[in-house]
């Protein structure tokens, strides 16, 4: 895996509500884009979350989405700081070791098939729409991809994470326009407290296609 920098990947300023939505400031006008994940969560069915909510309660609720949070943030800088090359996060309590766990299947099990990477936890946007950082974008199997890490307190099969092929539409679709790539495929590494991983990958037309309904959801988002 060779880290070659191809594209100047910009740093924008994040704007996050106390509601959880996320914006970026645009650096072409200084309007604050909406976040990829903020649109995806406002557009999609979140009935099965609720649900659960209620079954479990709010108190209870919040506090296994914080440990979720803080488990995924912390495999994430794992595996940024291997690709990076840099020391990763130490500890000892079991989160920490767990999320180390986690990144080192992503790493022996996923990381292998990419060739290149362009960028790690890369914000692009397409200006005065919306904007996003995808965890990884290079070669995958000498393919140009969009590449995100997942966790999952058990495995989903395919059907289960169809938000996920939207999301990576949306940063393929931002990175064609402001780049002049045409990336076609879209790889979701995941894997579970139990180290149970898959790789989960979108191409061709069916990546465009996510691409395109992507931009569906975008709409609903806007005229809401």
């Amino acid at each position: 895996m060779e880290l070659i920098e191809r594209y100047s990947y910009p740093q924008l300023e994040k704007v996050t509500y106390p509601s959880g939505a996320r914006h970026y400031i645009c650096p072409d006008s200084g309007r604050k884009l909406p976040s990829v994940t903020t649109i995806i969560s406002s557009t999609a069915d979140n009935k099965e979350l609720r649900e659960w909510r209620e079954r479990v309660g709010d108190k209870k609720a919040d506090e296994i989405k914080r440990e979720a949070v803080g488990l995924g943030s912390l495999m994430h800088k794992h595996l940024e700081s291997h690709i990076l090359g840099v020391p990763r996060p130490g500890g000892n309590n079991y989160i920490r070791l767990m999320a180390e766990r986690m990144a080192d299947q992503i790493i022996q099990r996923g990381l292998p098939d990419v060739g290149e990477v362009w960028g790690s936890e890369v914000v692009v946007y397409a200006p005065e729409l919306y904007a996003g950082t995808t965890d990884l974008i290079g070669l995958y199997k000498d393919r140009p991809a969009i590449i995100d890490f997942k966790t999952a307190s058990k495995m989903r099969t395919r059907a289960m994470i169809d938000d996920y092929f939207h999301q990576l539409g949306a940063y393929g679709l931002a990175h064609d326009e402001r780049y002049g790539t045409k990336i076609d495929t879209g790889v979701v590494f995941m894997v579970t407290r139990d180290c149970e991983y898959e790789a989960f990958i979108v191409e061709g037309t069916e990546f465009i296609d996510y691409k395109m309904r992507f931009l569906d959801r975008l709409e609903l988002f806007l005229t809401k």
